[in-house]
């Protein structure tokens, strides 16, 4: 990414190279638990992936729909990395919205060297099912020296 990329393009770049994204949720009674997933993304708003129901963090999800998510590159150097954090609200994905979804994933999935993925794959019987999140802000780190100053980043 080149010294005088905006925030948006900065964002994007990071998602659009990493393959793991870490999720953030937390059970009822506030009990933090973090996980990393694969994901697709539809326009850095939009966060698909595919877990099973009984995962902690999908049984989370489904009481406490609050979610933080992290897309970095845990290779880079230390003191010159750079990430994307998101807060969202996630949620199973519902049967009307599973043919776009699992589209999205399966695109990603291809183009990385996985699998093609179809809705019988993601169904009850199958053992995993398919997840979202739609991010409602998004933030990257300012690079002013400052050991956590979150700037906000516009993707619209």
């Amino acid at each position: 990414m080149s010294a005088t990329a905006t925030p948006a393009e900065i964002a994007r770049g990071i998602v659009e190279a990493n393959l793991y994204m870490v999720l953030a949720s937390a059970d009822q009674d506030g009990r933090p638990w973090s996980t990393p997933v694969y994901f697709a993304h539809a326009d850095c708003r939009e966060f698909v992936w595919v877990s099973s129901p009984q995962a902690t963090h999908s049984r989370n999800i489904a009481s406490r729909p609050e979610v933080g998510i992290v897309v970095f590159d845990s290779s880079a150097p230390i003191g010159i990395g750079q990430g994307v954090y998101m807060s969202a609200l996630a949620a199973r994905v519902d049967e009307s919205e599973i043919e776009r979804t699992i589209d999205v994933f399966s695109r990603r999935s291809v183009g990385h060297g996985g699998l093609v993925w179809t809705p019988a794959d993601v169904k009850d019987t199958s053992g995993l099912v398919l997840y979202r999140a739609v991010a409602d802000a998004h933030w990257i780190l300012a690079k002013d020296g400052s050991p956590d100053h979150r700037i906000p980043v516009d993707l619209t």
